[in-house]
């Protein structure tokens, strides 16, 4: 069974890590790929409440899964 506080830190560090941790490789994928989009629309402001929206939802997400 996958620990919930370690699929919380590993997506706190990087986005969708804590959802390949928990074996939600395609959820981790798209995750991740949206946190390098938003990170780089950052630059021009815009991404930057996206960025922390899908940061967030990775965290929650990856506990909530571990959890199951």
């Amino acid at each position: 069974m996958a620990s919930p506080l370690l699929a919380l830190i590993m997506s706190f560090f990087i986005p969708g890590l804590g959802q390949l941790y928990t074996g939600q490789f395609l959820k981790a994928v798209g995750l991740f790929i949206l946190a390098v989009i938003f990170g780089a629309l950052s630059t021009l402001i815009i991404g930057i409440p996206f960025y922390l929206i899908i940061w967030i939802y990775s965290m929650y997400d990856a506990y909530t899964s571990a959890q199951k």
